[in-house]
């Protein structure tokens, strides 16, 4: 047995994955299941590289923010703790000293369709988790090649975190984008998005006189809470802007390599 650091984290939701997760690195390997994650690094890199719990973390979270991009879901991770496990069976145990905090989370309701012979013609649940994996190798790929693909993940973590200003956070997305693409007409085309529903969120965020938007001062008479259907409505317009995006990245990366 040789030696080894291993850094854990704690978050939750404990299934915000739904699923286990292996990722392997060529300096590491992580597995991410039921509420903690594993990192184990050969002693001899992680000694090299004293910024190296951080970078991982801020990879970790990355993930995270990818796959709340579906889920819509607060979360919560922990920073991460570190031991070092001896050839002799010796473990020494480093504390930082910090804390982690709880969410609560609601479930999904999935459905798979058969035909008549019993084969499944559609499972949401396989098909969702298809598309969390999609999202988050992407994002796990492409994050410290594009700043504002931070910038964009951030935004939506706030709508999350954030429901009384939700249009507002959602709205950043794409101002933000907009202004990478020289304007809105180019940001439609370089997203494959329809002009309609680029235009259908600034009217949620914008137009409506809806308490969560973002010219509420300037709204004549009574503003109203935006409908669950609304919310989901800007949710899914948001998230196809960033999927957009992670296509465009890829193809760029493609094309350049």
């Amino acid at each position: 047995m040789q030696d080894v650091v291993a850094l854990e984290w704690t978050f939750s939701p404990r299934d915000f994955f739904e699923e286990p997760i292996h990722i392997a690195h060529e300096n590491y390997e992580m597995i991410v299941d039921n509420g903690k994650v594993e990192a184990r690094i050969d002693p001899d890199i992680y000694d090299k590289r004293p910024d190296m719990r951080d970078e991982l973390h801020e990879a970790l979270n990355a993930r995270f923010l990818a796959v709340q991009l579906l889920s819509h879901t607060p979360y919560e991770l922990s920073k991460a703790s570190m031991y070092r496990l001896h050839a002799d069976g010796r473990k020494d145990v480093t504390v930082f000293l910090e804390s982690c905090s709880m969410a609560a989370f609601v479930g999904t309701l999935d459905i798979v369709a058969k035909d008549r012979d019993g084969n499944v013609i559609s499972d949401s649940r396989k098909e969702r988790l298809e598309r969390k994996k999609r999202l988050a190798d992407l994002v796990g790929t492409l994050r410290s090649k594009d700043l504002l693909l931070a910038s964009l993940l951030t935004s939506y973590d706030r709508a999350v975190r954030d429901p009384q200003n939700e249009l507002v956070h959602l709205y950043e997305i794409r101002d933000a984008l907009s202004k990478r693409f020289g304007g809105e007409s180019e940001a439609v085309t370089a997203l494959g998005i329809s002009a309609t529903q680029w235009s259908r969120l600034g009217q949620l965020a914008n137009d409506e006189p809806l308490s969560q938007g973002r010219h509420r001062g300037k709204s004549v008479g009574v503003l109203r809470d935006a409908t669950e259907a609304e919310l989901k409505e800007a949710r899914s317009i948001a998230l196809m802007l960033v999927e957009g995006y992670l296509q465009h990245l890829e193809q760029k990366s493609t094309n350049t390599s």
